[in-house]
């Protein structure tokens, strides 16, 4: 157990660095007006807290930064999220304010925002496609053999597909098909939608439907779409901005992993509702074991349908950053029970 000194010693120390990005020592500590130790004492509670493993110094003369167990214990035990400022509100507000029609602009938009506010890379985590479903399908031609495909999901995403219309189908049997898949789709989870075409549809498509074969190649080609998560990202390389990661070859693999859909996917599963912060060795993927990720799902009628998320360095606005995520989710879960 730590005394009430200690921790308020180390609550100074680690604000102190996240804020300035400099080792603290006991000289820096005492000049505070809300300290009332004198730079001996503090020097010896700093070097118990190093002992004890919150702290480590980058040189033998230097101050001391925080541990990974430090920022860990900070989080856990003494960190109180920031109450927003009146521009994050207004920023937020403005976002989830614009009506904007199609969901996917808002992820698009959330994420680019929540990086610009910390400066940090933000990855948000579209809704699951075992919860959403599809809603509408419709066929435009653009010519005799070419068209654009149209899906509308009950999240409001969008999707549009360019296509090639099967030779020797006629426009007629085109619209048949179109109207066959509003009948059967409409309502099924995305998770299912090939499930549903290879159980139910093709057995319709064979009924109705003169080339039933080319048909069912056709949808099997045009709904590939729905197995894909949506990612976006926000401020891929805000890394560069921060002092930890002026290695470029350091950035360069976190990117390189980003691109990987199961890094993705292991970063961003959730495992609870709420927040979470893993903190550098924590992190289960090499390339982020130099990073704290902080994330928050969101959920549609008590169920988690996705994520948000934030990496930074381990030295992260640990404060600022749960306070807008946990304030972003929330407007996320309330945008999704109001519409849908």
């Amino acid at each position: 157990m730590l005394s009430e000194r200690q921790l308020f010693i180390l609550q100074v120390l680690i604000d102190d660095y996240i804020q300035h990005v400099e080792p603290v020592g006991s000289r820096t500590i005492s000049k505070r007006e809300d300290v009332h130790f004198s730079p001996a004492t503090i020097r010896n509670e700093l070097a118990d807290l190093e002992d004890l493993g919150f702290l480590e110094k980058t040189h033998t003369s230097s101050g001391r930064i925080p541990s990974e167990k430090g920022y860990r214990f900070y989080v856990d035990h003494l960190l109180s999220p920031t109450i927003l400022t009146t521009a994050d509100i207004f920023n937020i507000q403005a976002l989830f304010n614009e009506k904007l029609e199609e969901t996917e602009r808002i992820f698009e938009q959330s994420a680019k925002i929540l990086s610009e506010l910390t400066n940090y890379t933000s990855i948000i985590l579209g809704p699951e496609a075992i919860e959403t479903t599809l809603k509408h399908i419709q066929l435009i031609p653009l010519g005799s053999q070419q068209a654009v495909a149209i899906f509308v999901t009950s999240t409001g995403h969008v999707e549009n597909r360019h296509v090639i219309l099967p030779e020797g189908i006629a426009p007629e049997e085109i619209e048949k098909l179109v109207n066959i898949l509003n009948e059967k789709l409409a309502g099924v989870p995305l998770a299912e939608l090939h499930k549903k075409i290879r159980d139910e549809l093709n057995v319709v498509f064979r009924k109705y439907l003169k080339n039933h074969q080319q048909a069912s190649l056709f949808i099997d080609d045009i709904f590939k779409w729905s197995n894909k998560d949506k990612v976006f990202f926000g401020g891929k390389t805000k890394m560069l901005y921060q002092p930890e990661f002026r290695d470029v070859e350091k950035v360069r693999i976190l990117l390189d992993a980003l691109e990987e859909k199961t890094v993705i996917e292991q970063l961003l599963t959730a495992n609870n509702d709420g927040i979470t912060v893993t903190i550098g060795q924590e992190n289960q993927v090499e390339a982020v074991k130099n990073c704290s990720l902080i994330k928050a799902s969101y959920s549609f009628h008590g169920k988690h349908i996705g994520t948000i998320s934030l990496i930074g360095p381990t030295r992260m606005e640990y404060k600022r950053v749960i306070g807008l995520l946990d304030t972003i989710s929330k407007e996320f879960t309330n945008l999704f029970n109001a519409r849908f």
